[in-house]
């Protein structure tokens, strides 16, 4: 297993300080969100990305995924959402990233329009984030929270250019079950996001662990050879704890996680 986390939680940090707290903490790789208000976003000049490309490799941290905000189940012309994604996907090219993150955003319409939106989205944007070695990742979240809702659409698109990312969050928001989550997503997961909040009702993010999600379940669910990326929201939760403080613990607890869900796979083999 490798770890990660989203620079979510560091809200317009430098990403030399990132890129260092992964570093000093044992995370390969960080999920950078791409946005005006950080250091890299789809309208940053190639300067920009190739310095900071140079930074993250000096620190031996890896670019995981670049958190997009592309919403390929709105409402809409296909032109706007296809430029969007076409741009996040040169950003992660040029920052090797393997993985750009999108949203459905299909909330308000019916499922079968918001299903046609994303087939067909995915399915253009597909070839093209293959030919940059990229992979388009459909969100579990809003309009299609659980494994189930993104599969119905990946299956459809059918291209090794479009998969799936799983947040737990809201997976178990749904009433979808860790084990659910991962048969529906069998064939499309790129990697698992992973957080902790106190109830359905107290989204404040909190150290992993100190929740209510199954973090055990959905940890043995995961690809052991996988990536499990913590997306600490403290860009929405200002009040929350400051990140930093917690990677240490936060790196542990996965650890735990995984050797407990290996041991338990080799008793049962």
């Amino acid at each position: 297993m490798r770890y990660a986390f989203s620079t979510l939680g560091l809200p317009g940090a430098p990403l030399d300080r990132s890129a260092a707290l992964a570093a000093a903490h044992g995370y390969e790789g960080l999920e950078l969100r791409a946005h005006p208000e950080e250091p890299l976003h789809p309208d940053s000049p190639r300067t920009d990305r190739a310095a900071a490309l140079r930074a993250l490799t000096a620190a031996g941290v890896a670019v995981l995924g670049i958190a997009g905000y592309a919403r390929v189940a709105a409402p809409g012309a296909d032109g706007p959402a296809l430029a969007e994604l076409h741009a996040l996907v040169r950003l992660a090219a040029d920052l090797e990233a393997p993985y750009v993150r999108v949203f459905p955003g299909g909330a308000g319409l019916p499922e079968p329009a918001a299903d046609a939106h994303a087939v067909r989205r995915l399915a253009a944007a597909a070839p093209f984030a293959e030919r940059h070695g990229v992979r388009i990742l459909l969100e579990t979240h809003d309009s299609h929270r659980t494994g189930a809702a993104a599969a119905r659409v990946l299956d459809r698109v059918g291209q090794g250019g479009a998969g799936a990312l799983w947040d737990v969050l809201h997976t178990w928001l749904a009433g979808e079950s860790p084990a659910e989550s991962r048969r529906a997503l069998e064939r499309h997961l790129g990697y698992v996001q992973v957080k902790d909040v106190a109830s359905a009702h107290r989204l404040t993010p909190l150290g992993l662990g100190a929740g209510a999600l199954p973090l055990a379940e959905a940890v043995a669910a995961a690809p052991q050879d996988g990536w499990l990326c913590w997306e600490y929201e403290k860009r929405w939760y200002p009040g929350a704890a400051e990140l930093p403080e917690q990677l240490a613990a936060g790196r542990e607890y996965l650890e735990r996680l995984v050797a407990r869900g290996g041991a338990a796979g080799a008793q049962a083999e």
